[in-house]
């Protein structure tokens, strides 16, 4: 049994469509960042970066006792790993699909969620980081929109792995963003291939207990003040 914190993000839904696609039995456990709980004691003892998703795997393959893991692609590849699904062991293929899992640790999460926060969420609206980070994303969008074209298929070659698990959630955030998918043809068709998936569909219907208003306490909480607020205390 594997236990799920969870928030239904762009990064809880990584892991809750893994948990599905892959038919492993788990208990989702709900973390409301609006509300705080990321930085509850408990939490942190698995997720020290208080961000969700969480997991802890209490039957690893080690046979020892229940295992953490934090970081949505450290989680991605240990449950590939755990499976013998959606990684190959071929080196070449490997390596390909954890590049693009990187890739969009690196480069598309961080960059939408920063366009996302300074366009949709910032309570003041900066220019100057709306047109930065919008044209960084319009960059990592050809970047994708490229290597799908050269696969014809899927994010890291003929086969649905990791990578596009990664990468999806965040494209799905495209018309909040001021994006449309038709300006990227490689994209439109995998994103429609990808979210067709029963078990993708599964993932992102969990856990939409969050009904708090978004308010200033919120921001707080989910921007970091309130971050900074409890190392200060110490």
């Amino acid at each position: 049994m594997i236990d799920l914190h969870y928030a239904p993000t762009p990064n809880g839904w990584k892991i809750s469509i893994m948990l599905e696609e892959l038919g492993l039995p788990y208990t989702v456990i709900p973390v409301n960042i609006r509300a705080g709980e990321q930085f509850r004691s408990e939490f942190l003892a698995i997720s020290p970066n208080n961000r969700i998703p969480a997991i802890v795997d209490h039957a690893p393959a080690d046979g020892g006792g229940p295992f953490s893991v934090f970081e949505t692609g450290a989680i991605l590849i240990y449950l590939a790993d755990k499976t013998g699904r959606f990684l190959s062991r071929e080196l070449r293929a490997r390596s390909n699909v954890i590049q693009w899992v990187m890739w969009q640790m690196g480069g598309l999460g961080p960059m939408l969620g920063q366009h996302g926060h300074f366009a949709l969420y910032a309570a003041e609206k900066i220019p100057y980081a709306i047109e930065r980070y919008r044209d960084e994303t319009a960059r990592l969008y050809g970047v994708l929109d490229r290597q799908l074209g050269k696969t014809g298929a899927y994010v890291a070659g003929p086969d649905y792995s990791i990578a596009d698990i990664a990468c999806f959630p965040w494209t799905m955030t495209h018309k909040a963003q001021g994006f449309t998918l038709d300006d990227y043809p490689n994209i439109k068709r995998w994103y429609a291939t990808v979210r067709a998936r029963p078990q993708v569909q599964a993932g992102l219907a969990i856990g939409k207990f969050v009904k708090e208003p978004f308010d200033e306490e919120s921001r707080k909480n989910m921007f970091g003040q309130r971050a900074k607020e409890l190392v200060d205390k110490k």
